[in-house]
């Protein structure tokens, strides 16, 4: 059976400061009553021609700043933004075409776009993230984080025949490149993934963060490797390019499933931190709307008074963000007695907030209340483990994971039982 069976509980245990993993910060996210502090908009996880992506990164930070997004990771796989690095000019994988050289020549300038023959083949170089910040960010406006997608794997056998689990982290506000670390099992490739993460942290003095990326991806990391790697507390429940599984298939749960799965094993019984979600674009194509991964399909909002890297990490590790395909909150407000949800409601929209949660003994996941309208609010009972919600519109996603999916955000779990 999927799901674990819950243990007894004794007490009741308000979360007030689990260490956090990244950088030794407290997580403290469980209660926060409504503040006066804006809401910033960010994506995490995108790709350029710096890996696999299909656009140069000038292109790409235009979209998002234009789209207005405040903040942005170029998250290429196992690369930081550095150094030198040119792409062939052609129409092959990796490649820049030559229509997307002549739109940056055009929009930028002839001047702004070095070309160069090699081996009888044009080449373009691609700019680093240090020239993409002179270019593009503005105080109070935009800024980048710098990242990468540390992308790693785990070979198992599995009748006989080699599996691969691809495993894949977002780590962020470091310069230096961290290498995969590679394991010798699913579970063993995500400690040590955290513990290169802590590392970093610790070398260069910064607040390091991490989040686990699309768990379903070829079916790399399952709900209980999440749940017994008590270093991750932050992982994608909604990532935007449709080869990722979001939603599971008859035999595996989705990223919702295995949310609640993970917070009712990690709370009701190994006596851990909760995990924190995010929505991504995981963008690598960036010419063509419809396309397998567009950018604009999820991303995160922060609660942040400033516009500034370490500001935005730190509440993230508070946990003071929710994820969202569109639907926009205007506030969240967690206390003992209950949990507030205002919703920044669209004309002619109608909306549904579903309080997800877990009860001592009870099954992980179940809906404990549904509301309609442009706010909702759940009143604790007492015999929760936590609880979080779901608020789906009636608007059609424009551009999503599926076709078929409609706007929605996702609030982060407060957790009010733990063993």
């Amino acid at each position: 059976m999927f799901f674990l069976a819950l243990t007894s509980l004794l007490g009741l245990m308000l979360l007030s400061g689990i260490p956090s993993c990244n950088g030794g910060a407290e997580l403290n996210p469980y209660i926060h009553p409504a503040t006066p502090k804006g809401w910033l908009k960010g994506n995490t996880h995108t790709h350029s021609l710096w890996s696999d992506g299909d656009a140069a990164p000038e292109k790409i930070a235009d979209w998002y700043k234009s789209h207005g997004y405040q903040f942005l990771v170029l998250s290429d796989h196992n690369i930081m933004l550095d150094g030198e690095k040119w792409r062939k000019v052609g129409t092959g994988k990796a490649e820049a075409t030559p229509e997307h050289v002549a739109e940056l020549q055009k929009k930028y300038g002839e001047s702004a776009v070095e070309l160069r023959e090699k081996g009888g083949a044009k080449e373009m170089k691609l700019k680093t993230l240090s020239q993409l910040r002179k270019q593009f960010e503005e105080p109070d406006r935009f800024l980048f984080i710098p990242g990468e997608e540390i992308s790693d794997k785990f070979v198992e056998k599995v009748n006989g025949k080699d599996v691969t689990r691809p495993i894949h982290h977002i780590s962020m506000n470091h310069d230096e490149l961290i290498n995969p670390p590679g394991g010798t099992s699913v579970r063993d490739v995500l400690d040590r993934t955290i513990a290169a993460v802590e590392a970093e942290a610790k070398k260069s003095g910064r607040s390091v963060f991490v989040h686990l990326n699309h768990p379903n991806f070829q079916w790399g990391v399952t709900a209980d490797d999440i749940a017994y790697a008590l270093g991750e507390r932050f992982f994608e429940v909604y990532n935007g390019h449709r080869g990722v599984n979001n939603y599971g298939d008859k035999d595996r749960p989705g990223c919702e499933k295995i949310w609640d799965y993970v917070l009712a094993l990690r709370l009701g019984k190994l006596n851990g931190p909760p995990v924190f979600a995010f929505a991504v674009d995981d963008a690598h194509h960036h010419h063509k709307e419809q396309m397998v991964a567009n950018p604009g399909r999820g991303w995160i909002m922060v609660r942040c008074a400033t516009l500034g890297v370490d500001a935005i990490i730190e509440a993230l590790k508070k946990g003071d963000f929710y994820a969202t395909s569109g639907v926009v909150l205007e506030e969240i407000e967690a206390t003992k007695e209950s949990l507030l949800i205002r919703i920044a409601a669209e004309p002619g929209i109608e909306y549904t907030t579903r309080f997800i949660g877990t009860k001592l003994g009870g099954a992980p996941g179940v809906v404990l209340q549904e509301t309609k309208g442009p706010s909702a609010s759940y009143r604790f009972t007492g015999d929760e483990l936590y609880v979080r919600a779901t608020v789906v519109s009636s608007k059609p996603h424009p551009n999503g994971y599926e076709k078929t999916d409609l706007q929605t955000a996702w609030v982060q779990p407060v957790v009010l039982r733990r063993k």
